[in-house]
C-alpha cells in the first residue's frame, strides 16, 4: 500500500490511513471517479465515503505522479487503458478515447480511475501442485485454470509460476516463460517483475498473447509457457503450437464452470485435440484462489473442494497418485 498512499492527494491518503489493519489487508480496488465519492472494493463488499469527493484538482495531481509528470512518456499505457506503479499495482483509466484509423490513440479527459492493489499470496498453489505434475513423467501438465472475475485466477497462477520456477517439494525448477499482456502476474515496472515470480523466469510485458508466446519460445526455449485469460483463435493456434513443440503450457480463461468453457467455439479446437491434461476450476463464493474441482483430460473429476489445513485429500475419482498435502508426500 506504501505505493499507492504516496501517488494519492493527501485527504485520501489519510482517508485509508484511517481503515483499521484488517480493513487496509482487504482493500482490493480504490476507485476515483470525478466529482464523485471515493469508493473503496473489499473482498466481500464495498463502502463509499461521504466525506471526501474527488475533483478535477485530486484529478491532475495523481495522474501527475502516476505518469511521472510525463503523460507523454506513459502513452502507450495510456492507450491500453492503464499505467503499472511501483509495487506492481495498476490503475485503470477511462474517459474520452481519441481515435486513429479506428483504433485507440489516446485517452484524454480521464474522468475515472481504478487502483488495483497487488498483493501477493505465496502458499495459494501448495495444494493445487500435486494435480498438476506428472511425478512418473517428471514434468507440469498442460493446465487451463478456470475462474470467474475476483476468484484468484491471477493469484494462483502467480504462485504456480514461482513454484514450478523455483522448483518445489525436492523438485529442480524449469525454465518458465511468462506472457504477462497487462502486467498483471508478474507486475513489472520500468522492466523488472515487482512480484516474485521465481528465479528460472523469463517475463514478456505488455506484449499480445499469441505474439508473445511464439516469440518466447524462438527466443527463450522455455519448458513451461504460462499465459493469462486466453480467449481468441489467436491465442488458440498459439497454445497448439506451443505443445506440438515440446513446451507444456498453463493457462487461466474466465468462466464458471467447466461446461460453459467447453461450450465457446474459440477455443473448442482445445478441446477436440485433448490439449489439456488438467482442469482447475476455482470457487467464486470462496476466497481468492481457492480451488473447487480439478478435472482430468476426459473432464473426470478428481478433486472436490481443496480444504485448507487438511491433511488428507479425499479423491473421487481413481488415480495411480495418492496425495498427503499436509505433508507432500507422494506414493
Amino acid at each position: 500500500m506504501k505505493e499507492i498512499l504516496e501517488m494519492l492527494p493527501a485527504d485520501i491518503q489519510f482517508m485509508i490511513l484511517e481503515l483499521n489493519p484488517q480493513q487496509q489487508d482487504q482493500l482490493e480496488e480504490v476507485r476515483l471517479r470525478m466529482n464523485k465519492p471515493i469508493e473503496l472494493v473489499f473482498h466481500d463488499h464495498t463502502e463509499f465515503s461521504q466525506q471526501y469527493v474527488f475533483n478535477e484538482k485530486d484529478a491532475k495531481e495523481f495522474l501527475g505522479k502516476i505518469s511521472q509528470h510525463s503523460v507523454y512518456r506513459m502513452e502507450e499505457e495510456l492507450r491500453n487503458g492503464y499505467i503499472t506503479i511501483r509495487g506492481g499495482h495498476r490503475v485503470g483509466i477511462a474517459g474520452k478515447v481519441t481515435l486513429s484509423q479506428g483504433k485507440v490513440k489516446a485517452i484524454t479527459h480521464i474522468s475515472s480511475f481504478n487502483i488495483r492493489v497487488a498483493k501477493e499470496h505465496k502458499g495459494t498453489a501448495n495444494n493445487v501442485m500435486p494435480f498438476i505434475y506428472d511425478r512418473a513423467a517428471n514434468k507440469v501438465l498442460n493446465t487451463m485454470i478456470i475462474g470467474a472475475p475476483k476468484t484468484g485466477k491471477t493469484t494462483l497462477l502467480r504462485d504456480v509460476v514461482r513454484l514450478v520456477s523455483d522448483g518445489f517439494d525436492g523438485r529442480k525448477g524449469m525454465r518458465v516463460s511468462l506472457i504477462d499482456e497487462r502486467s498483471e502476474i508478474a507486475a513489472p515496472y520500468e522492466g523488472v517483475p515487482q512480484h516474485d515470480v521465481g528465479a528460472r523466469t523469463d517475463v514478456m510485458a505488455d506484449c499480445p498473447k499469441a505474439e508473445g508466446m511464439m516469440m518466447m519460445i524462438r527466443s527463450m526455449s522455455p519448458e513451461v509457457l504460462v499465459v493469462d485469460e486466453i480467449g481468441d483463435e489467436l491465442d488458440v493456434r498459439s497454445i497448439k503450437e506451443a505443445v506440438l513443440a515440446g513446451v507444456q503450457v498453463i493457462c487461466s480463461i474466465h468462466g464458471y464452470t467447466l461446461n460453459e468453457i467447453r461450450k465457446r467455439p474459440s477455443i473448442q479446437p482445445l478441446f477436440q485435440d485433448q490439449v489439456f491434461d488438467r482442469f482447475v476450476l476455482l470457487d467464486y463464493k470462496r476466497e481468492p484462489g481457492k480451488v473447487k474441482q480439478v478435472y482430468d483430460q476426459e473432464f473426470k473429476m478428481i478433486k472436490n473442494h481443496i480444504r485448507r489445513n487438511q491433511n488428507e485429500v479425499d479423491r473421487s475419482y481413481s488415480d495411480t497418485v495418492h496425495v498427503h498435502v499436509g505433508r507432500n508426500r507422494y506414493r
